[in-house]
């Protein structure tokens, strides 16, 4: 049904390059071929403290790690023991993958290292021939981001620039299998974010480009040993699906650009996969069918069985007219359920206060409004803005409908608005973290706000929206890390400053690290948000921090470079000029 790429075609080009590019040293860390322990579906539920084997450590996208060797008493004495430079040139938005004493690292422009984890040795290097025409053709620039990984079995997974989904033998490098998703000739869709693995199957979405279609917009399941395709999910209705009505009759081939541009989260005893969606090319929704239409699912998060593909229920966040995306992270959490009527402003009235739910919460999209659903259902729970937002007037509290500021829709060109939080995002893809320790979500989110106004342009700009940035009223503070309780939504603390703020994780050890724009990697107390630590690392912390631990000592990774938002954040705040440098840090005590 959808074609898969036979091996032998790049068989004789990947096998040289695997000889040129991997390295014969094997350091002390090192996993011999006798050594390495297959990873499977029951160690990925439940990691190793030491290991952080996928892109926010657990399936459930908390961000945290168990370990505590490192904590508020000590971290101040961190050291660097090791850094090493990435991939020159694209945007370093990686996550480091480590597995048993071995990093692997996503470099730009599909380029992937296995590093010894203790040392910072290569043990290996594997970089994907890419046709030329390949980024030219899905988003230059954009197109050389590569956020994460997987690991199953004996191999590392990941999605590429060219559109495959492939397999590397996680002890050499070498390919294992590819298959192909897309034809990026045909539907340039840009997949920015690699893979995770949900009971036994490697799941992926993907922006799906303007230029892509309808049939680009898909989230796809493969068989982790072969790479055979199990099922593959549309987020736009085709005519005569369920939706479909939503569209108000716009033609199948002008649906464009509800993207899975971020990693979902998976229940595994549900079996559910929740996956949030992006905004429709263009934005405005009087250019594309009326701004009175829904257009699902745009701005949603989708549950879908993990086995089929089909969608068990979904939400929609905002039917969105200024590109306020909604595909974050999504965090699954049990836990008492107690909105204060004081802190949160939109209550399910049949909650009551106090119950025990399983819950997805978290702030999935632009707006950084928090929404807190039941995830077995959707059911909509509780919801309450953060920074400054003025898009969102109300959401029914017994349905979970949300209406939007009629004044800042759209109705036709020549109209000017001011939106708050900016298309940038409140909260944009650098991604916030949970820790149980407190029953917290911690996000950075960012002060800002932006004119905006529909573009007249035919379709040639990817939104057909005129943006210009400022800073939210009232504060010259772009930055922001806000500490709210999942039980209660109240916010515990906020800690602001003038760079903006990029991905979080959190630790047993009572600890939040964070970076920034201006090259700034800190360590905040999980329970006030006073910094503890801090160092200048010369480049905005692009990439996602982990922690993991080799024979019993833990270390903190952070990664820099630049693009994307780094550089867009940069120009709001023309004092502060860091450095780009594509690298990794790692730290640990004496």
């Amino acid at each position: 049904m959808h074609a898969q790429v036979d091996l032998t075609r790049r068989r004789l080009v990947t096998a040289v390059l695997t000889l040129v590019a991997c390295v014969a040293a094997t350091p002390a860390h090192a996993q011999e071929d006798s050594e390495f322990v297959p990873v499977t579906d029951a160690m990925l539920q439940a990691p190793a403290p030491g290991d952080w084997p996928m892109w926010r450590r657990t399936l459930d996208g908390w961000g945290y790690s168990p370990l505590d060797e490192i904590d508020r008493a000590n971290v101040g004495d961190l050291r660097l023991v090791w850094s090493r430079a990435l991939r020159a040139g694209g945007r370093q938005q990686g996550t480091p993958l480590v597995y048993d004493g071995v990093l692997y690292m996503p470099n730009p422009s599909d380029v992937i290292q296995a590093i010894d984890a203790a040392t910072g040795n290569l043990l290996w290097e594997y970089q994907r021939p890419l046709p030329d025409d390949a980024c030219e053709r899905i988003m230059p620039g954009v197109c050389t981001t590569n956020r994460n990984l997987a690991i199953y079995d004996e191999m590392i997974i990941d999605t590429s620039v060219d559109e495959f989904v492939f397999a590397l033998d996680a002890r050499t490098g070498e390919l294992v299998w590819e298959t192909q998703v897309l034809d990026y000739r045909t539907h340039p869709a840009n997949q920015s974010t690699g893979p995770i693995i949900a009971d036994g199957k490697v799941i992926s979405g993907r922006s799906c480009m303007p230029a892509a279609g309808p049939d680009a917009c898909v989230v796809t399941a493969h068989d982790p040993h072969t790479g055979e395709e199990l099922w593959r999910r549309r987020t736009i209705p085709r005519p005569g699906e369920p939706g479909d009505e939503t569209w108000g009759g716009l033609p199948d081939a002008e649906r464009r650009h509800v993207g899975t541009w971020m990693a979902p989260s998976y229940d595994p005893e549900l079996n559910l996969l929740f996956i949030g969606t992006s905004v429709t090319s263009p934005a405005p929704k009087f250019m594309v069918g009326g701004a009175d239409n829904r257009h699902l699912y745009h701005n949603s998060t989708l549950a879908l069985d993990a086995d089929t593909g089909e969608i068990v229920w979904y939400y929609q966040h905002l039917n969105d007219h200024w590109d306020l995306d909604h595909p974050f992270e999504r965090l699954l959490v049990d836990t008492a359920v107690r909105p204060d009527p004081a802190a949160v402003s939109w209550i399910n009235p049949r909650l009551q206060p106090g119950e025990e739910r399983r819950v997805m919460t978290g702030i999935p999209g632009k707006t950084g409004v928090v929404y807190t659903l039941d995830r077995a259902t959707g059911e909509f729970l509780w919801a309450t803005p953060t920074v400054a937002q003025n898009v969102i007037s109300s959401i029914d509290g017994a349905t979970g409908a949300v209406s939007e500021n009629p004044e800042l829709v759209f109705g036709g060109f020549g109209q000017e608005v001011l939106t708050c939080p900016t298309a940038m995002g409140g909260k944009d893809w650098e991604a916030g973290a949970y820790s149980p320790r407190t029953n917290m979500m911690y996000m950075p989110l960012r002060n800002a706000c932006a004119r905006m106004a529909p573009l007249d342009d035919g379709g040639q700009s990817l939104y057909s929206l005129s943006m210009r940035n400022e800073l939210a009223p009232g504060t010259d503070q772009l930055g922001a890390v806000w500490a709210i309780s999942a039980e209660t939504g109240v916010t515990a603390w906020t800690y602001e400053q003038r760079a903006a703020t990029m991905s979080l994780a959190a630790t047993a050890g009572g600890l939040v690290f964070v970076g920034d724009i201006n090259g700034r990697f800190r360590a905040l107390d999980d329970e006030t948000g006073e910094v503890l630590w801090e160092v200048n690392l010369g480049s905005p912390v692009s990439g996602f921090p982990v922690t993991y631990a080799v024979d019993g000592r833990q270390y903190v990774v952070a990664g820099t470079g630049t693009g994307g938002n780094a550089s867009r954040w940069s120009a709001m705040t023309p004092e502060l000029r860091p450095s780009s440098g594509n690298n990794i840090f790692v730290f640990a005590l004496p």
